[in-house]
């Protein structure tokens, strides 16, 4: 998987700014594309199918964000506006970024909310919503035979975001309730920069290992942060030479059987 260099490592990630960058990047695949085409990493969803997720998910979010709800939702009716045709998809996506990055604006980011994620905050929200567009976006591009290119430093966020989540997203997973070991270790190390994650199973369940930077690992997975990512979301074989694995395999399929969300 390319990666560009657009971001210096370590350099703090505008998730606001980079919804509107990967969601222009998303409509310009979608822009004469045969939007009845299947999206193979989706089962059962075609682009059009894509898009109107992926637009719903910004306009959801924003809605949540607006409302500043401090208590998970009961429901996710939100008014959606979808287009008439589909060929009216990619510009309805466009007028979904709009809807969030006006709701962005009206939304202190430091703001006390709920999230079922680990960070109370507005900002949360804003995260999620940059890799739903991103993963997505990625999506698209496999869909129609085109190699996915990512930020190494909005990759090696995602990395990042995906792994303090998970623990936190069982009620909606419920494989993850299966990530137990009697203290059991797998490293996430990027090749192309600064990024490494160790993930710790313990007999009560999992999560990031604040510690774990001079830790060893039962079993370790290795590659840029872009294929790291990829792999994370299932948009990568676990099985791709891309990335390095080692160590305990059984280790490595119990977390690839059960870490999806």
């Amino acid at each position: 998987m390319n990666t560009s260099d657009q971001t210096l490592p370590g350099a703090p990630v505008d998730h606001r700014a980079a919804v509107a960058a990967e969601t222009a990047r998303f409509v310009a695949v979608l822009d004469g594309a045969d939007l009845t085409t299947p999206v193979p990493s989706c089962p059962d969803w075609t682009l059009t199918d894509l898009a109107r997720h992926a637009g719903s998910v910004q306009r959801w979010f924003s809605l949540l964000l607006r409302q500043r709800v401090q208590e998970r939702p009961t429901t996710r009716d939100v008014e959606l506006h979808l287009p008439e045709h589909a060929d009216g998809y990619p510009a309805w996506l466009t007028a979904s970024a709009a809807v969030a990055a006006d709701a962005f604006a009206g939304t202190d980011p430091d703001g006390p909310m709920w999230a079922w994620g680990a960070d109370q905050h507005a900002r949360f929200w804003a995260r999620r919503m940059l890799f739903e567009t991103l993963v997505h976006r990625v999506d698209a591009e496999l869909a129609l035979g085109l190699e996915p290119t990512l930020d190494r430093a909005l990759a090696a966020d995602g990395v990042d975001e995906f792994l303090v989540n998970l623990p936190f997203a069982q009620f909606f997973a419920p494989g993850l309730a299966n990530l137990r070991g009697a203290d059991r270790t797998i490293r996430f190390s990027c090749t192309d920069g600064q990024g490494d994650w160790l993930v710790r199973l313990r007999p009560d369940g999992f999560g990031l290992a604040p510690d774990g930077a001079d830790t060893d690992a039962d079993a370790t997975l290795r590659g840029t942060a872009a294929d790291l990512l990829l792999l994370l979301y299932r948009r990568l074989d676990s099985a791709s030479p891309a990335v390095e694995r080692s160590g305990d395999e059984d280790l490595l399929a119990l977390w690839f059987a059960n870490s999806q969300f």
